[in-house]
């Protein structure tokens, strides 16, 4: 469009330079000297603009012939950076295809040519990844520290080191090196700065030295920013406020312990880890009605068997007041089994046998496990019905550790004897090795004489002294088995 509108003015001005020259015809008179040059308006005009054009051009020859060996420089410069591009594009394909041996070859060749320090940095920390890959870690850390030191040289390189930092964290991460992560990130800055990526990276490196109070902290963020789903920060923040409940709890300081349970959000506080060491910890202090609203409002929102496990477990003077907002839910609950059970022992903890033998009952019939024949086997003790208590024990013991069918007994087939050794008599009672081999040391008679081997060597067709029972299976013998072991030996022996 601007090329257009000096186009359109040149020829407009143009037109009116003839408009006035025809309109005002002339001659131009020039003297030098002795010489005098008369021309017509129109040719000096013209000659004019010709001189003009001629020195311009002769101007621009002159700078572009100067101007040469700059624009050389810079297109070799233009080809080595094509090169290198091409180079580094290459080494990235090569690691996401995953050749990470070669990738990390051309990235390093790539890092060593190139004068760009950018590039270096890029390349340094793609070979990094190259060779975490394949386990060269004394490679990776040499290679992260090139980048480092690269980065450290330019202090208007903020966005660079956070990036190396990012990068070093990740792969030491992967290896569990959570302490070298923590260092760098916190070098780099990260834990001020919005990045999703680096505190992601900063949350998982608190989780693997379980730090609990930076992980609640970051997932709390994280949350507001919609880096993770609901469902994982939920997660994150159940499992790190529990712990620090936990650890919280068994301080002498109970200030302390209810400043931080008050710091929790009301969303946080029916969680229900969150909401099972709470009543715990209230519970264990003496404040029995803070650890009953805990669970109550944790109930409402989450209705998990494991609050109605935990609120089971009353004390004496809370069974009443639980069993009454027991019943209101399962008005609303329309006979759930899990509310059932937790029904049914309050009821056996404020000893109404009968109403607890009905919600147990009916919650058998709707699941059979073994917390229910238990509760029902405790039930019938107390009501004095041996028989049918030791029956739900039964039950309760076959579900829970899934005891098998036995089959019907059987005799066993009898043992094949024939290959069994053959020892006499007076072989089979001599149990001392060191014994002497007379014959008159043991009271036998001379033609039952023992030659005894020695320890370390076995006699050709003897066994040497062992536990023969080894050598026998479980089998019942037959009748005919059980005849004199030296008749067994004599008729060998012809």
């Amino acid at each position: 469009m601007r090329r257009l509108f000096w186009i359109v003015l040149t020829i407009a001005l143009a037109v009116a330079v003839a408009l006035v020259i025809q309109r005002f015809p002339g001659n131009v008179l020039v003297v030098v000297d002795q010489w005098r040059f008369q021309v017509s308006l129109a040719f000096a005009i013209l000659a004019l603009l010709a001189l003009f054009v001629s020195a311009y051009l002769s101007i621009r020859l002159v700078v572009w012939l100067a101007d040469l060996p700059t624009r050389y420089r810079g297109w070799r410069g233009q080809r080595a950076e094509r090169r290198e591009q091409s180079r580094m594009e290459q080494g990235w394909i090569a690691l996401l295809e995953g050749r990470h041996a070669f990738a990390e070859k051309v990235l390093t060749r790539v890092s060593d040519d190139s004068k760009d320090w950018k590039r270096q940095v890029l390349a340094d920390l793609s070979a990094a990844r190259a060779a975490h890959e394949i386990g060269a870690y004394d490679r990776r850390d040499q290679l992260i520290q090139k980048a480092q030191k690269r980065v450290s040289q330019d202090v208007k390189t903020s966005n660079m080191t956070v990036a190396v930092a990012a990068a070093a964290a990740d792969l030491w991460l992967d290896q569990g090196q959570a302490e070298a992560a923590l260092e760098v990130l916190n070098r780099a800055g990260v834990n001020e700065r919005k990045d999703i990526h680096t505190l992601r990276l900063l949350l998982r490196t608190h989780q693997q030295l379980n730090n609990d109070e930076q992980v609640l902290d970051l997932a709390r963020r994280l949350r507001r920013q919609d880096a993770i789903s609901v469902e994982q920060a939920d997660s994150l923040i159940e499992a790190a406020a529990a712990q620090l409940i936990k650890v919280k709890s068994l301080q002498a300081d109970s200030a302390q312990w209810e400043s931080f349970w008050k710091s929790l959000r009301a969303e946080e506080k029916v969680l229900v880890n969150v909401a099972l060491a709470g009543s715990d910890a209230f519970q264990a202090r003496g404040k029995l009605k803070e650890a009953s609203a805990i669970l109550e409002a944790a109930i409402k929102t989450n209705f998990d068997p494991r609050l109605l496990q935990a609120y089971a477990k009353a004390e004496p003077e809370q069974v009443t007041p639980r069993l009454q907002h027991a019943e209101r839910w399962l008005t609303q609950r329309d006979n759930d089994p899990n509310l059932l059970v937790t029904l049914g022992a309050l009821c056996l903890a404020a000893q109404m046998w009968g109403q607890a033998q009905r919600y147990l009952e009916q919650s058998a019939q709707k699941r059979s496990d073994s917390q229910v024949n238990a509760l029902l086997g405790s039930l019938f003790d107390r009501l004095g019905q041996p028989e049918r208590a030791a029956q739900h024990w039964r039950m309760a013991t076959a579900v829970s550790v899934a005891l098998p069918t036995l089959a019907q007994d059987v005799f066993l087939p009898a043992a094949d004897l024939q290959d069994d050794p053959v020892f006499t008599l007076t072989e089979a009672f001599v149990d001392d090795p060191l014994a002497p081999a007379d014959s008159s040391a043991k009271g036998l008679p001379q033609g039952d004489a023992i030659a005894r081997p020695d320890s370390s060597t076995a006699l050709p067709g003897r066994l040497p002294q062992q536990n023969y029972d080894e050598l026998f299976d479980s089998a019942p013998m037959p009748v005919h088995a059980f005849e004199s072991a030296d008749s067994q030996s004599n008729e060998k022996k012809q």
